[in-house]
């Protein structure tokens, strides 16, 4: 078994995603994740998006990127952020795509920061995410891809930090079209047992986001890439590796370690 590897449309070097994607096969990736701005910048992607498809441009995820998130809180900016990924879900599944990832917030509030405390109650926040996981688990369902939830770490978001917590929303939902994101990074921040939260998750674990324990790409820092690969290998996981990294060094050749670390953490078969 293989795990499928991606890499974020932003850090690869070229004009357009089909060159974009030639490089990206060259150094030993599989497709592109894609990157969803708000204001329904992706929706208005479209024409470039079929012409990437056409020419055979794989590209199975979409990471959003706003300003604002589901978890916002300001109801009409909440709201805005459920219009813009309700658009983006229908655009991936018009692309053949599996789902669209979205953490609960970022840069919005920390417990780790003055003034400690949020102007919203646990039980707020859990009811406000709730709903909109509710509303996007079913919109997901009827286009037949997935809403990923993402944990961050504590100092990005206060709501959902670790992959427990991302799992009790998806169980409150209880649509097998709502799933979890494990992103390395925070992982490596917020879980006592990366391996141990891996196993537990793994009813809802839909997509993995990888970077090093610095944010840099894999084989940058000290994160045991085999042994992550092993645990997900064991899991008998399902989705795609997607590269969300800073680059450090050369791009291109910053691209291709990453490739070779995350394939040479694959075990080898014996020879026959």
């Amino acid at each position: 078994m293989t795990i499928p590897i991606a890499c974020q449309e932003q850090l690869l070097p070229g004009t357009d995603l089909i060159q974009k994607y030639a490089l990206a096969v060259s150094l030993g990736y599989d497709g592109i994740e894609l990157r969803g701005r708000g204001d329904l910048a992706f929706a208005q992607r479209l024409p470039e998006l079929r012409r990437a498809r056409a020419a055979g441009v794989v590209m199975p995820t979409v990471c959003v990127e706003m300003d604002h998130f589901i978890g916002d809180f300001d109801p009409a900016r909440s709201a805005d952020a459920v219009r813009n990924l309700r658009s983006q879900l229908s655009v991936l599944a018009e692309l053949g795509g599996v789902g669209v990832m979205t953490p609960a917030a970022w840069g919005m509030f920390s417990r780790r920061l003055p003034p400690f405390e949020p102007p919203r109650p646990p039980a707020g926040d859990r009811q406000v995410l709730v709903d909109a996981l509710g509303l996007l688990g079913e919109h997901a369902r009827r286009e037949g891809v997935v809403l990923f939830l993402e944990p961050l770490n504590r100092y990005e978001d206060h709501m959902v930090n670790r992959l427990d917590e991302a799992m009790t929303l998806c169980a409150a939902v209880g649509l097998p079209s709502v799933r979890v994101v494990a992103d390395t990074f925070h992982m490596n921040i917020e879980e006592d047992d990366v391996h141990r939260a891996l196993r537990a998750a793994a009813p809802y674990l839909g997509h993995v986001q990888v970077s090093d324990s610095n944010r840099y790409q894999p084989g940058a820092g000290h994160l045991d890439w085999p042994a992550l690969v092993r645990t997900l290998l064991e899991l008998g996981y399902q989705g795609w590796l997607a590269l969300e990294c800073r680059l450090r060094g050369d791009p291109v050749r910053a691209l291709q370690q990453a490739a070779t670390v995350l394939r040479h953490a694959e075990p080898r078969r014996a020879a026959a």
